[in-house]
């Protein structure tokens, strides 16, 4: 499950999956530098996200599911936004220096938005200005994992690295998923007569505090080990070539960017609607199942949601290798048809058994074209256009994110609201027939898509 993109990397020698951990195990420990940023921020971020509409909410900070979802939603938006800055930030800081920084705004703003109760009336405010801050750094953060990635792999280890950033962060999740209902809950996990689990009972904000502890972690790891001879000695210089523009006029120069590019642009766009289904999975998932569902479901709710980095992680590369020879708007369209269509198994109202194959579905759906989104959009960009191209792909999903939550709390507050009565059904039934809009479109516009697709470049 990721909310962001790692640009395609260019085709070697063939090397074993073995050769390939052997060379990144020896030649580089600034790759694995990161990446223990990448697992213990996977553990951080999500831990509070899969939390937050339940923190800020009602039933948390008192905000109302309006006010809620708008929050959320413009917090997820924000780090898309900020990663566009972001990465110029990285590029003049270094990646070391960029992911100091970045942690410790992200800890700050973290301890500010765990912290906001204690502030009394201005809790909303301290609240705000915590996810401000988090946004901020996580956006500087994630173009510094992306280009550490660039820096401390050479042209034989790339694909695999960028393969291992993405699965470790999945990870990630799926160790917070497992650990968070044990502080949160105080029910009992495992009754074996003889032997009992019960959780500690800390609630959200135990989480939280949990999270923090994992960012300074993060810190203090990174400020120790990942040092400047670090840096320098692991670093892998790889020179681009740069396509030159400087005898170009302004307009030559605006008839290049992708945003000329109708079929690039109707491609990225037509996949809001079915994105409003990712967007949901934090906005309005949640406080479905806390709502609607008796406490022995809602105090696993992490686990249930740990369902779906862990199948992304297992059928990613999977289906990925099965359908290689597969083409892509295929792909496509069949994954966001199972994604879109998956939310009709909850209209019929709330049972675990449709929740449980809605996040499996779900997850299933997203493993099949989610790569493939990053794919066609690679190999529909003009030579030295990939990072353009691959830049603005991310500007739907910040839409997605941010336009969902300026009606989701509505919805939940009308459909769901914390006291009841509930007719969620209705509310799924709404989001699946947005969600379809995609693949149909996607279908009926085929051909076109397909035109001039160097399929087999």
């Amino acid at each position: 499950m990721s909310d962001e993109t790692t640009a395609p990397t260019e085709e070697t020698e063939d090397l074993t999956l073995r050769e390939n951990f052997a060379l990144l195990l020896k030649a580089s420990k600034g790759f694995w530098l990161v990446n223990q940023i990448n697992f213990l921020d996977g553990i951080a971020y999500f831990g509070i996200l899969m939390l937050l509409t339940r923190f800020l909410g009602p039933s948390g900070l008192g905000m109302s599911d309006k006010v809620t979802g708008f929050s959320v939603s413009l917090y997820t938006g924000l780090v898309t936004l900020f990663m566009f800055g972001g990465g110029f930030v990285s590029d003049k800081l270094g990646v070391r220096r960029a992911l100091t920084w970045s942690l410790i705004v992200i800890g700050a703003g973290r301890v500010l938005l765990t912290g906001s109760p204690a502030f009394g009336e201005g809790s909303h405010v301290a609240a705000w200005i915590g996810l401000f801050l988090m946004a901020l750094g996580t956006g500087v953060m994630q173009p510094a994992l992306y280009a550490g990635i660039k820096e401390y792999t050479d042209p034989r280890t790339a694909t695999i690295g960028y393969g291992l950033l993405y699965s470790i962060m999945n990870l990630g999740i799926v160790a917070e998923s497992f650990i968070s209902p044990f502080l949160r809950s105080d029910a009992t996990f495992l009754n074996l007569g003889f032997m009992e689990i019960v959780g500690l009972g800390w609630g959200i904000n135990g989480v939280y505090w949990m999270t923090i502890a994992v960012t300074g972690l993060m810190l203090l790891v990174h400020m120790t080990f990942f040092t400047k001879k670090v840096e320098e000695r692991d670093r892998t210089v790889i020179e681009e070539e740069k396509e030159d523009t400087g005898d170009k006029t302004w307009i030559e120069k605006l008839k290049e960017l992708p945003f000329a590019d109708p079929r690039f642009m109707f491609f990225i766009f037509i996949l809001l609607p079915v994105r409003t289904i990712f967007a949901h999975d934090f906005l309005t998932v949640p406080d479905y199942v806390f709502r609607c569902f008796p406490e022995a479901v809602s105090a696993k709710y992490e686990w249930i949601h740990g369902m779906n980095p862990l199948i992304i992680v297992i059928f990613v590369p999977t289906i990925a290798a099965l359908t290689r020879k597969a083409k892509i708007i295929n792909m496509m369209i069949i994954g966001t048809m199972i994604t879109a269509l998956i939310p009709f198994i909850l209209v019929p109202g709330p049972h675990l058994w449709t929740l449980l194959t809605y996040v499996t579905i779900y997850s299933f759906g997203e493993a099949v074209w989610s790569s493939r989104f990053l794919e066609y959009v690679a190999k529909l960009a003009p030579v030295g256009r990939v990072g353009a191209y691959m830049g603005l792909a991310g500007i739907p999903w910040f839409m997605a994110k941010f336009t969902t939550g300026l009606y989701s709390g509505s919805m939940l507050a009308r459909f769901v609201p914390e006291g009841g009565p509930h007719n969620s059904g209705t509310m799924w039934f709404m989001y699946a027939c947005i969600a379809c809009i995609s693949p149909i479109c996607l279908l009926v516009f085929k051909k076109w898509l397909l035109k001039g697709m160097p399929e087999d470049k």
